[in-house]
Parts: C-alpha cells; structure tokens; sequence
C-alpha cells in the first residue's frame, strides 16, 4: 500500500465516523498514525483530500464488484440476483466504513458541484460491472436499468445504516426483492 493510499484511507475512516467537519488534515494524520503534516504534503487542499478519498472509494468499490464470485443460480436473474445479495451483505457489514464515507461524500456533493461532478464520474465507473452483471442476465437496456438497480440497493444499504430503526435485512425477503426487481427489469 502507498502513502496516498493509507492517508485516502484513512480519510474514508474519518469522513466515517466524523463526518465532513470532522475531516481534517490533522485529523487524518492521527487516524493515519503519520506525524502532523503528512496529508497536506500529500493533499495540499481539502478538495485534494476529497478528491484522493473518492478516488480510493472507486479503486474499493470496484474491486469489490468484480470480487463478487460467481454465482450458482438456475438463471442468469437468479445470479445477477445472488450477486446483489452478496453485495448488500458485504457493504452493510466489512464495507461499511466505506459506505458510510461515500454517502457523505455524495450529501456533501448537493453543494459542491465540483464534488458532483467527480461523484457522477466515479459512479461510471463502478456502475459499468453492474451494466455487465445485468446483460449477462439478459436485462434489456442494462445501462438504463443498472442506474435504476443501483439506486434500489443504495436505498435498502442506506436504510440499514442510517435508518432510524435500521432495516432487518432477512436474507430470505431481500432475494425475493431483488429476484422481483430482476424479474421487472426482462419485462
């Protein structure tokens, strides 16, 4: 791992659990473990910060998307299914740090359009494996429907994390939701 990868990850651990005041320079050498003035030799401006974390969130996300294994369905929704099981379940749980510093990012990004317009081009890229997953599932429009899928699943890994309640994800009613939204997406 470089430097700039251990300071963009740690940002994402503070953005996690401080939010965007939070996230300071100094406040990411000490998650870091570096000596003050580490990030800002690295990331001269808080937009530079920004900009590292959201970089390594994609390098993340993406490699976790093409980690999932592949799946034994009987159909290829089925799988495409399976798949965004596995991926609800991972990014409520292990990715949940990155998950939480990734929302942040994105409300942050409704005043900041350049923040946006990073966030709209990270999104391509992580999208474009779900675009894949859903034309091997033999989704018509799969670019189209992967936006909409995306949005769905981000709705459901939102409510678990930051609703008021939470969301009991039972494995069971979440494949069925997800197999059903497959199933409206081949209509």
């Amino acid at each position: 791992m470089t430097r700039r990868q251990q300071i963009a990850d740690a940002a994402i651990e503070t953005l996690a659990a401080a939010g965007l005041r939070g996230l300071t320079h100094r406040a990411v050498d000490r998650a870091a473990g570096l000596a003050e003035g580490s990030c800002s030799a690295y990331f001269r401006t808080r937009q530079a910060l920004l900009q590292a974390t959201l970089d390594r969130l994609v390098e993340l996300d993406t490699a976790d998307v093409i980690a999932l294994p592949e799946m034994s369905g009987d159909s290829p929704e089925e799988r495409a299914a399976e798949a965004a099981m596995l991926a609800i379940e991972h990014w409520t749980t292990k990715g949940r740090v990155r998950m939480l510093a990734r929302h942040e990012l994105c409300l942050e990004a409704t005043r900041q359009p350049e923040l946006r317009a990073a966030l709209q081009t990270a999104a391509e890229v992580v999208r474009q494996p779900i675009v894949d997953l859903l034309a091997a599932a033999g989704i018509r429009e799969p670019a189209k429907r992967a936006h909409l899928f995306v949005a769905c699943t981000e709705g459901i890994i939102l409510e678990h994390l930051t609703g008021p309640a939470g969301l009991d994800l039972d494995p069971s009613e979440l494949h069925a939701a997800l197999r059903g939204l497959m199933s409206a997406f081949s209509t």
